[in-house]
């Protein structure tokens, strides 16, 4: 019996429609993988270390001495950045990726975007109740922080595109997605620090929790919707 190679996409006349572009290129799965597991070990080690504890450790107390308790105008920037973190700027900042992404055509990096999002957020808020640690008060839990998880999350999201969109290599590549990642991560942990509503260290959990979160489902999303399977008949 002969060998027919179908591929998933197929459009109508027998043609064989081009393939959605993965939102995880190849040269940057390696690099982008080390830098997961990394991220992760490195939340799991601060969730270790934090669990139960409420108070901030040397070297949040260094770098709050720095920027906590900015005033005017800063705190103003401050706040609209951690507005991006709340409900309201959260949602409006994830649909306007999707419908950028959608422009695009580029409906892989829209799933990823809502993806990644929720999954970041979700990670963040069970590993607080895990971790237990707390600021300004026994309800305020703050390892590792939601908002620098998921501006990051965003971030990177807009950084996979771009690097597959650019063709950028092993080196280029993983160069712009982490600077981009280091950028938001460093704005909204700013903001979080500078308005006391998160340690240092809450900061640098939340934003590694991001780069352990976003590679992974970016692959996850490539490994489900990939087309070209072949299958015989």
């Amino acid at each position: 019996m002969a060998e027919v190679e179908e591929r998933v996409g197929v459009g109508p006349g027998g043609h064989g429609e081009r393939p959605a572009p993965p939102v995880l290129p190849s040269a940057l799965r390696g690099g982008l993988g080390v830098v997961a597991v990394l991220a992760a070990l490195g939340v799991a080690v601060g969730g270790f270390l934090f669990a139960g504890d409420s108070e901030p450790g040397a070297v949040d107390v260094r770098i709050s001495a720095v920027v906590d308790g900015v005033g005017p105008p800063w705190r103003q920037v401050a706040l609209a950045v951690d507005f991006l973190g709340e409900p309201a700027g959260a949602t409006a900042l994830v649909m306007a990726l999707v419908v950028g992404c959608l422009l695009l055509r580029r409906p892989r990096a829209a799933v990823l975007a809502v993806a990644s999002a929720g999954i970041a957020v979700g990670a963040t808020t069970s590993l607080k109740s895990l971790v237990g640690r707390t600021i300004h008060g026994d309800g305020n839990l703050s390892y590792p922080s939601g908002h620098t998880a998921f501006l990051t999350t965003l971030a990177l999201v807009v950084a996979l595109l771009a690097a597959g969109r650019l063709g950028l290599g092993r080196t280029a590549g993983p160069s712009l997605v982490l600077a981009t990642a280091l950028a938001a991560g460093a704005a909204m942990g700013w903001a979080q620090v500078a308005l006391g509503a998160h340690y240092p260290t809450d900061v640098l959990g939340g934003w590694c929790t991001a780069l352990a979160v976003t590679p992974a489902t970016a692959w996850l999303v490539d490994r489900t919707a990939a087309p070209g399977r072949l299958r015989r008949r």
